[in-house]
């Protein structure tokens, strides 16, 4: 098995002028301002972000569920929306990993899929090592924790990428809460196949981010924010969470952010 979490052996390319977005299937049907919002903290940079209109889903759900063929043909599907040698940014760690690490173990060792491989980035990754983004902020003080979705940090160094970038946030204070490295129980189809256990995952996972007692969580990956969100909605706290684009694209704008619901 290939070692996964391979940032740091990564050469990374200089700042681009052209990027691909992957929005990913949840946000597209969901979250669009999110998709929205990560286009123009891009934007602000002075890239060009070109969003493929015939992308899907990576394939994970049926990847994760043991259906190979099914996920090989999305995948070769994906693989075609993104012709041009420029970075393919991708707004979800645990999609991240999917399209950077084991399309390669799904689609063979072809130099077109190795090549479309190498050119994915998880969305903190590429403002932190690519972009080497230094946000200016503008908003309060406030405290935030942070959730790092568990297959995107064993995948994408997602935690690495994303305390960097909140704590270089002048005018916010990062809480670390209890079992930052669990998982909420999301894993896409797990929490279907596996309710009960998801159910008492989430349920660990609030009551860590409540007890922080902060104004709000961020994450990159609105699957698991969809899970948590949804427990603190059935538990009636008013904790919510807010994708890292969009909380950042307000804190360097000066824009007050509620969360997302």
């Amino acid at each position: 098995m290939q070692q996964l979490n391979t940032q740091h052996l990564r050469d990374y390319p200089k700042k681009p002028k052209q990027v691909y977005l992957f929005g990913t299937c949840i946000v597209d049907s969901f979250f669009p301002d999110t998709g929205m919002d990560a286009i123009e903290l891009l934007e602000r940079e002075g890239i060009e972000v070109i969003y493929p209109q015939g992308q899907s889903c990576c394939g994970q759900p049926a990847y994760n569920s043991g259906y190979k063929d099914e996920a090989k043909a999305v995948a070769l599907s994906q693989v075609k929306q993104f012709p041009l040698d420029i970075p393919v940014v991708v707004v979800s760690g645990s999609c991240g990993g999917m399209m950077r690490h084991h399309y390669l173990d799904l689609l063979g060792d072809d130099p077109e899929i190795n090549n479309f491989c190498q050119r994915v980035f998880e969305f903190t990754e590429f403002l932190v090592h690519v972009l080497r983004l230094k946000p200016i902020d503008q908003g309060p003080k406030e405290r935030v924790a942070l959730h790092t979705s568990c297959a995107a940090r064993r995948e994408m160094g997602v935690h690495i990428t994303g305390n960097k970038l909140i704590s270089q946030l002048a005018n916010v204070e990062l809480v670390i809460h209890d079992y930052e490295s669990e998982c909420c129980g999301f894993g896409g189809t797990f929490a279907v196949k596996h309710a009960d256990i998801s159910a008492a995952m989430v349920a660990d996972k609030s009551k860590h981010l409540v007890a922080t007692d902060v104004v709000r969580y961020v994450s990159a990956d609105h699957g698991c924010m969809m899970n948590i969100n949804g427990a603190l909605d059935y538990q009636k706290q008013s904790l919510r969470g807010e994708h890292i684009a969009s909380y950042l694209l307000n804190r360097i704008k000066g824009n007050s952010s509620k969360g997302s619901l």
